[in-house]
C-alpha cells in the first residue's frame, strides 16, 4: 500500500496562498488615493479657502495687526511687546522670550517659585525700576517686575502705565497731566464688556506720544 508523504508544519506554511499579494495592492492603492486627497483638502485647499476669506473680511488682523509709523513704515504689531529702554518711553512687562521679545521663541522663564535665579531677575529688576523712576508712586506694580507667560504681551494695566509717568514727563519735559490725559485716552476696555482687564498697548501709546509732543531729544532717550 502507498503512504502519502508527510511534509513538515514549516513547508505546509511556506507558500503563501493564491492572491494575497493582489489583495495586499488592492487595499494600498486607495489607502494611498485618500491620503492623497486629504493632504490636497486639509494641507492646500482649506487654508487658502481660510486664508483668502480672512484676508477679504478682516485684512488688517489676517496681516498681523500690523502698526505702521508717522512715515508709513511698520514699526511692529498690536499683537507683539518690544523692548523700550529709553526713558522717554514706556517700558512694557520684561521677556524672557530668547534673548527677550523675540516673537521665533515666545515663552517663559519656566522657573519656579521657590527658584533662587527668578528671586535674582526679580530683584535686580526691582532696583532697576526704583533707580530709573525715583518720583514713580510708591513701589512698582509686580507685572513690571515679571515676565509674562508668553514674553511678548504688549499691553499693560492703566495702573503700570501711570506709575510710569513721573520718568516720562521728565524725560519728554512735558507736564506729567498731558502724559497721563494720553494714558487715559488710549486705555482699553474689557472684551465684550466683561472679558479680560483694562489696557493699555504700550506701542501704541509710545507712538502716540511721538505724535502728539514729537521725537524726544537723544539725550532724552537714554
Amino acid at each position: 500500500m502507498a503512504t502519502a508523504e508527510v511534509r513538515p508544519a514549516t513547508e505546509r506554511h511556506a507558500t503563501p496562498a493564491p492572491g494575497r499579494g493582489r489583495a495586499s495592492e488592492e487595499l494600498l492603492w486607495p489607502a494611498l488615493r485618500l491620503a492623497a486627497v486629504t493632504l490636497v483638502l486639509t494641507g492646500l485647499i482649506y487654508p487658502l479657502v481660510v486664508t483668502g476669506f480672512a484676508q477679504l473680511l478682516f485684512p488688517r488682523a489676517a496681516s498681523g495687526s500690523l502698526v505702521r509709523g508717522a512715515q508709513g513704515q511698520v514699526v511692529g504689531s498690536e499683537l507683539l511687546a518690544q523692548g523700550f529702554s529709553r526713558r522717554a518711553y514706556f517700558q512694557p512687562r520684561p521677556s524672557a522670550a530668547g534673548d527677550g521679545y523675540d516673537p521665533r521663541a515666545s515663552g517663559g522663564s519656566n522657573l519656579g517659585p521657590t527658584s533662587r535665579k527668578l528671586r535674582e531677575q526679580a530683584g535686580a529688576r526691582l532696583a532697576a525700576l526704583l533707580k530709573d523712576n525715583p518720583a514713580a508712586p510708591g513701589p512698582p506694580p509686580v507685572e513690571l517686575v515679571t515676565a509674562s507667560g508668553s514674553g511678548l504681551d504688549p499691553h499693560l494695566s492703566p495702573g503700570a502705565a501711570r506709575w510710569q509717568v513721573p520718568r516720562v514727563a521728565a524725560a519728554r519735559g512735558v507736564a506729567g497731566e498731558r502724559i497721563a490725559a494720553v494714558v487715559e485716552e488710549l486705555e482699553e476696555g474689557r472684551d465684550l464688556g466683561v472679558l479680560g482687564e483694562r489696557r493699555v498697548d504700550v506701542l501704541q501709546l509710545n507712538l502716540a506720544l511721538d505724535r502728539r509732543f514729537g521725537a524726544p531729544a537723544a539725550a532724552a532717550q537714554r
